[in-house]
């Protein structure tokens, strides 16, 4: 069989990897606080044989990571909303422990905790989840503290529940889980980071563009099509070939 059909083959399984990577980023783009994956791949020679010319270049899949510009901030005006302003992660708790996320779509549970709209416990400075009073009314602060006030309490009678849990690791040390999420590579917790902020009221949009999302799809479609005409005149020549060698023989 001609090389020339493991090359193109090759290309054209990397060019679906990464249409399946720009189709997760379209599927996500009104999905609060997700970060675009990047996927590419490049070109490398392919190294010959003695006696062989290097005429032959096949490509390798490589993914860079997310890209961590914000997204739009949106004004909800919800009391459970919040949206981290500039860099900074919120800290969930996980069954496979602690991750982070910007979602701040924030919701309370039947056990009266504060957790994000998949269910996952929110957490405080001090590593746990935070309870939140029955039918209380729930105020961030810009630092994520939380205060709440009970049903027909006095004003006066505010109760400090705690202080979101707001961390800043680096980037290159973050790796996105198969549930969105993202963790440290080493798997630790991260520190809580004073310096982050957060937007209460506001939720953060998805940072995938839909228009250049949308042209990378329309570019791996004409790609993957010039990878499957190769390998059509390749089986092309070689049944050619054969007939040659046939009619020869």
């Amino acid at each position: 069989m001609d090389r020339i059909l493991y090359t193109a083959s090759n290309g054209a399984a990397r060019i679906l990897e990464q249409q399946s990577a720009i189709s997760n980023n379209m599927a996500n783009v009104s999905t609060t606080g997700f970060r675009a994956q990047l996927a590419q791949y490049r070109s490398v020679p392919v190294v010959p044989h003695a006696g062989e010319l290097p005429t032959r270049v096949s490509t390798v899949a490589a993914t860079p990571g997310s890209r961590f510009a914000q997204g739009a901030m949106v004004d909800t005006g919800h009391a459970l909303d919040a949206a981290i302003a500039g860099e900074g992660w919120f800290a969930v708790q996980t069954p496979e422990g602690e991750a982070y996320t910007r979602a701040g779509e924030f919701g309370v549970n039947q056990e009266n905790q504060l957790v994000t709209q998949t269910g996952l416990p929110v957490l405080s400075n001090d590593g746990g989840p935070i309870e939140v009073p029955e039918r209380g009314s729930i105020t961030f602060a810009t630092d994520g503290q939380i205060s709440a006030l009970g049903a027909g309490d006095n004003p006066r009678d505010i109760q400090l529940l705690g202080q979101l849990k707001l961390v800043n690791p680096p980037k290159d040390q973050l790796q996105r889980g198969d549930d969105g999420l993202f963790r440290l590579a080493g798997g630790q917790p991260a520190q809580a980071d004073e310096a982050v902020r957060i937007a209460p009221g506001f939720v953060e949009k998805s940072n995938v563009n839909p228009a250049e999302a949308m042209v990378a799809m329309i570019a791996n479609a004409r790609q993957f099509e010039l990878q499957m005409q190769v390998i059509k005149n390749a089986s092309t020549n070689a049944e050619r070939g054969n007939s040659i060698l046939s009619a020869a023989g």
